[in-house]
C-alpha cells in the first residue's frame, strides 16, 4: 500500500465527542500503517493524541475571524505539500474552511464529519454552516444527522455515509466494574439497600429536562407508583445557579425533597450506570447522536428517552416489540415520561435485567468503537483507492 497521510483538524483537543473522535482515528490509522496529523490549538487531550500515534501540528484552528481563517489555510496548503497528506479530513466549521481551500489548492480529497445541528438563521449563517456539507465524502453521525444534511444541503446521496459514534463499550461492562465503586456511589448518594435508582445522568442546563423528570416523579408519587425509588440527577450545573436554585425550588414544592437529588458531577460513569435501575435522557432539544443512551445500555440500565433528534435511534423501542431496550416517550411530556416510569418501576427486576442483557448487545454491536474506525478508514479508502480498512487490526 502507498504511503497515507492524513490530515484531521479540528479546533481544539479539549474533552468532547469530535475531539475524541480525532484521537481514535488517528489511533486507527497508526494501527492501518498510515500517518496521522492533527491541526489544532492543543487541549488536554493531546498527550492522548500522541499515545494513539498521532503528531500535532499547531495552529490557531479555533479562530472564527475570517483573516485567520485565510491565514491557516495558507498554512495548511504549505503542510499538505511539504508532508504530502493525501486526505483533509474536518469536523468543525472554522477549520473545515481552511481544510477546505487547502484542499481545493492542492487538489486533495476533503471529508467532512457533522457533528452539530448547526443552526442556521441567517443567510450568512447559512454559507458557514455550507462547508461541512461541501467533502468530497461527508460523515453523519446518525440518521437524523443525515436527514438534516438532506434538507439543508444538495449532496449527492452516494456522498452522505452514515457512521455512528462508537466507544469502547467494555468500560461500562458491569462484570468489569468492581463493587466498591458501585458501594462508593450507593454511599454517597444515600442508596439504602434494595432501593431502585432512577439515573438521569446530564449537566444541569433547562433543555435536559430536570424539570419534565421531576413533575413526572411528583405524579408518580401522587399516583402510589414510586415506591421506595429515588431519582438522582447526576450533573454539575456549571455556574447555571438561577437554574440549580429553580430546580431545588421545584423539587421542594413537589413534595419530593430526599427522593429527587441533585448529587452534582459524577467523575465514574460506568459505576453511576450499574447502580442505577433505570436511566432518564429528557432532552427537549435535538442532539445529534446522543452517547448517554447509548453507556446506560451498554451497562445493562434499560433506559427511557424522549423522542427528539438522534436519541431515539439508540435504543430499541418498546412499541409491542418483545427485544427492546428501553422506551422512547413524547419530548417535553410530564405524563407520558411517568408513565414509561410506572411501567418500568412496576417490572420485577428479573425483568429489568433481561431487557439491560439486551441492551448490552445493542450497545455491543451497533456502536462499537472498532466498527466505527474501520468504516471511516473505508470511506478514505473509497477516495484514495487504498486498503487502510483492510489493513485496520
Amino acid at each position: 500500500m502507498p504511503d497515507v497521510t492524513i490530515l484531521q483538524v479540528v479546533p481544539r483537543l479539549e474533552t468532547g465527542g469530535s475531539e475524541q473522535s480525532t484521537i481514535e482515528i488517528a489511533e486507527a490509522l497508526t494501527r492501518a500503517g498510515a500517518k496521522a496529523l492533527v491541526a489544532t490549538e492543543g487541549g488536554r487531550l493531546a498527550t492522548a493524541l500522541r499515545e494513539a500515534g498521532g503528531e500535532i501540528i499547531p495552529l490557531p484552528m479555533a479562530s472564527k475571524n475570517p483573516l485567520t481563517i485565510l491565514a491557516n489555510a495558507r498554512h495548511l496548503t504549505r503542510i499538505v505539500e511539504e508532508r504530502n497528506v493525501t486526505l483533509l479530513h474536518a469536523r468543525s466549521r472554522a477549520p473545515a474552511w481552511s481544510a477546505y481551500l487547502a484542499a481545493r489548492r492542492t487538489q486533495r480529497p476533503f471529508v467532512t464529519t457533522y457533528h452539530g445541528a448547526y443552526s442556521g438563521r441567517s443567510r450568512l449563517k447559512t454559507l458557514y454552516n455550507s462547508v461541512m456539507a461541501r467533502g468530497d465524502r461527508v460523515i453523519a453521525n446518525s440518521r437524523y444527522t443525515a436527514r438534516l444534511i438532506e434538507s439543508r444541503h444538495p449532496v449527492p446521496p452516494d456522498h452522505l455515509h452514515v457512521i455512528y459514534r462508537g466507544f469502547d463499550t467494555t468500560a461500562f461492562d458491569p462484570d468489569r466494574i468492581e463493587p466498591e465503586r458501585v458501594d462508593r456511589l450507593r454511599d454517597a448518594w444515600g442508596i439504602g439497600p434494595g432501593q431502585r435508582v432512577v439515573l438521569q445522568a446530564a449537566r444541569l442546563t433547562r433543555w435536559k429536562g430536570h424539570l419534565d423528570t421531576i413533575e413526572a416523579a411528583r405524579l408518580l408519587k401522587a399516583q402510589g407508583s414510586l415506591g421506595d425509588a429515588v431519582v438522582v440527577f447526576a450533573g454539575d450545573s456549571q455556574g447555571r445557579d438561577d437554574y440549580l436554585a429553580e430546580l431545588e425550588a421545584k423539587i421542594e414544592e413537589a413534595g419530593l425533597g430526599g427522593i429527587v437529588r441533585l448529587v452534582g458531577h459524577c467523575d465514574d460513569i460506568p459505576a453511576a450506570f450499574t447502580l442505577a435501575d433505570l436511566a432518564v435522557v429528557a432532552s427537549t432539544r435535538a442532539e445529534t447522536f446522543g452517547r448517554t443512551s447509548i453507556e446506560s445500555q451498554a451497562a445493562g440500565c434499560p433506559v427511557i428517552v424522549t423522542d427528539v433528534g438522534a436519541a431515539g435511534e439508540n435504543v430499541v423501542a418498546r412499541d409491542g416489540n418483545e427485544s427492546f431496550t428501553g422506551w422512547v416517550v413524547r419530548t417535553a411530556d410530564a405524563g407520558a415520561l411517568a408513565a414509561a416510569l410506572a411501567e418500568a418501576l412496576s417490572l420485577p427486576r428479573q425483568t429489568l435485567d433481561e431487557i439491560g442483557q439486551r441492551g448490552r448487545r445493542n450497545a455491543r454491536t451497533r456502536f462499537a468503537l472498532h466498527d466505527m474506525q474501520r468504516a471511516t478508514l473505508t470511506v478514505y479508502d473509497e477516495l484514495l483507492g487504498t486498503e487502510l480498512a483492510a489493513s485496520f487490526r
